[in-house]
């Protein structure tokens, strides 16, 4: 093996190190605060309308700030705009805990800005870097957050319950993932600084994503993807308990649906790397939320089976969205652009999927419209999947 061989392994695991490291901040910050939500609303006594409104921010702000961090990635450089972003992660995390309502607030819109950039810029970054590797190392960024979104979920309440720091060092914890990321960038910033922003300004700027169809059709199917996810997570519980199951039960089973869906983020890793094109794998996940969400309509009683289905649906599809801000683009700044847009499209369907399948839920006192809503996004998720897997790129 050459050097030039060696060095280039080298830094791609030094890569795929960085990636993963700042991938584990993305989403703990926010599914540590779900389970002790009711301890920090007591702290501060916070309405139950205040406590809705703390889990609606950060995916507003996702939404929102999407398209501003694609511009700031594209003028500042993908390094230097994500190494801030874990700056204001870390120092959102930290006003959280400082002991004050206003601390509370202003941390939680912090650390939500920050975690929005990260989530814009790490798929140009993958396809810059990485270009050999795209499939892989999207797999393994979206485990990766699920996965220690799955941790920081399980071990909030045990923390805040067994230890005098209660709900803050529940929080406080995951200031350490963020600190131990921002020293792993340090060597990527002074190997990169220079060249990148001579390169960025050679770098033609192509067809905007919004002025695309594939752009908006990409963004649909993110968008379309998220709003089932999001929904199910905020509902399933109180639908589960109409039907007989436990408070208990119902928190497994959610479980169970998000840890399939790791395990399908992994296979569709695989899958992308194998086929030609994207169009079957984007059927046949948006034909697996599908059936898990009549399942669950039709048949509730085997909830168990119909997560299953709907996890690996929801899994597969996740990975293929962040996939296609590489494989539709055709340079970094096109990807961060359409990522941009695509995040600010989904996030936004997120944020509004839950609220508007309460309303509906609230205003019929039935769960069988809400569902067969959602039953209906899944179908035109199916519909657009062959658009957005045909092997082409933006303004080709």
């Amino acid at each position: 093996m050459s050097l030039s061989s060696v060095n280039t392994t080298a830094g791609s695991r030094s890569l795929l190190f960085v990636v993963l490291l700042t991938a584990a901040n993305l989403r703990t910050p926010i599914t540590a605060t779900g389970p002790i939500l009711d301890n920090i609303c007591q702290t501060f006594g916070l309405s139950a309308a205040q406590a809705g409104l703390l889990n609606f921010i950060p995916l507003m702000m996702f939404a929102a700030l999407a398209p501003i961090s694609a511009w700031a990635g594209n003028r500042f450089g993908l390094e230097k705009t994500l190494w801030a972003a874990l700056w204001l992660i870390g120092i959102g995390s930290g006003l959280r805990i400082i002991g004050n309502e206003s601390g509370l607030w202003c941390g939680t819109l912090v650390l939500s800005g920050g975690i929005a950039a990260a989530n814009v810029l790490l798929p140009p970054l993958i396809k810059r870097d990485a270009q050999q590797h795209t499939a892989k190392y999207i797999g393994l960024y979206a485990s990766t957050m699920a996965i220690t979104a799955s941790i920081a979920s399980g071990v909030a309440a045990p923390l805040a319950a067994f230890s005098e720091g209660g709900w803050t060092l529940s929080l406080a914890v995951w200031l350490l993932p963020v600190i131990v990321a921002l020293f792993a960038w340090r060597p990527l910033l002074a190997r990169a600084a220079v060249p990148r922003a001579q390169a960025s300004a050679l770098t033609p700027a192509g067809l905007s994503p919004w002025r695309s169809w594939l752009g908006w059709q990409v963004s649909l199917f993110m968008g379309l993807q998220s709003l089932v996810f999001y929904t199910l997570i905020a509902w399933f519980t109180p639908y589960a308990q109409s039907n007989g199951f436990s408070q208990v039960s119902a928190g497994w089973l959610l479980f169970l649906y998000q840890i399939v869906a790791v395990a399908a983020n992994l296979a569709c890793m695989s899958a992308i790397r194998r086929l030609r094109d994207q169009r079957l794998l984007g059927f046949i996940a948006s034909l697996a939320i599908f059936s898990g969400l009549a399942g669950l309509l039709l048949f509730p009683v085997l909830a168990a089976l119909w997560l299953i289905i709907a996890g690996l649906g929801a899994g597969a599809s996740m990975v293929l969205s962040l996939s296609l801000f590489s494989l539709r683009t055709a340079h970094p700044h096109q990807a961060s652009h359409l990522s941009g847009m695509a995040q600010c499209v989904g996030y936004s369907l997120a944020a509004l999927g839950p609220l508007f399948f309460g309303m509906l839920h609230q205003q019929l006192h039935s769960w069988s419209l809400p569902l067969l809503a959602l039953v209906g996004m899944s179908l035109l998720q199916m519909m657009l999947a062959p658009l957005v897997g045909a092997s082409r790129q933006i303004g080709s």
